[in-house]
């Protein structure tokens, strides 16, 4: 069964799809360009940016949360949690701060940030550009250059997928705030990056999966 944050994207996804298949009722399948029609490809980039936004959070909290529950000890956490915990120890100034990780109360610690740590990723993501993605993963599991799982066809180098997301995203970007792109939005650009979130999202999913594994021995899905 594929991760809760997964199930979401792909019920996301169906809006996109759906433009698509309004785009083909209203001018078919045929050569050439249609007038009138560009407004639902504009709408579908805004859309599939923001829905591959919100699968990377969801999946990240839901990767620290099966942490938060089934790692055995506070020693199997990646070094990247680690110094997060020690950092804010430390910034609370308190010689006995320390003993907030004695026993499992790591767990509560952690359980705790659940929630700053979403709306931190909150404000950050809101340009979902490979970077970003990376320093969401490392920053809230522990997980080092997800971007570079991105391989799932000959041609397409892990560079050249990041390349592809950090265009895509910066072409809703001229749609979101300036209302047009510098040239027109194709329907062939709305299957591709449909396609393209679609895989990204799948390596990305794998990725996660076997990072919290080898933490606490669980998969997050089967």
């Amino acid at each position: 069964m594929p991760s809760k944050a997964r199930i979401a994207l792909d019920e996301n996804l169906k809006d996109v799809e759906g433009l698509l298949d309004l785009h083909t009722l209203q001018g078919g399948n045929a050569p050439g360009r249609r007038f009138g029609l560009e407004v639902l490809n504009k709408s579908a980039i805004v859309l599939i940016t923001s829905y591959w936004e919100a699968y990377c959070e969801d999946i990240a909290e839901e990767g620290l949360e099966h942490i938060v529950a089934h790692a055995a000890t506070a020693d199997v956490l990646p070094t990247e949690i680690k110094k997060i915990i020690a950092k804010e120890l430390k910034a609370e100034n308190n010689e006995i701060a320390v003993w907030k990780l004695s026993d499992d109360k790591w767990r509560q610690l952690l359980q705790q940030r659940l929630q700053t740590l979403k709306e931190s990723r909150n404000r950050k993501l809101n340009t979902p550009k490979y970077k970003n993605i990376d320093d969401l993963f490392e920053s809230a599991i522990g997980l080092t250059n997800v971007s570079g799982k991105w391989v799932w066809a000959k041609k397409l180098t892990a560079a050249k997928a990041r390349d592809k997301l950090d265009k895509f995203v910066e072409l809703r970007g001229e749609i979101a705030h300036r209302g047009k792109a510098k040239t027109s939005v194709k329907k062939s650009q709305v299957e591709d990056y449909l396609d393209f979130i679609k895989n990204a999202a799948a390596k990305t999913g794998g990725a996660v999966n076997t990072h919290v594994k080898a933490i606490t021995g669980k998969v997050l899905w089967d």
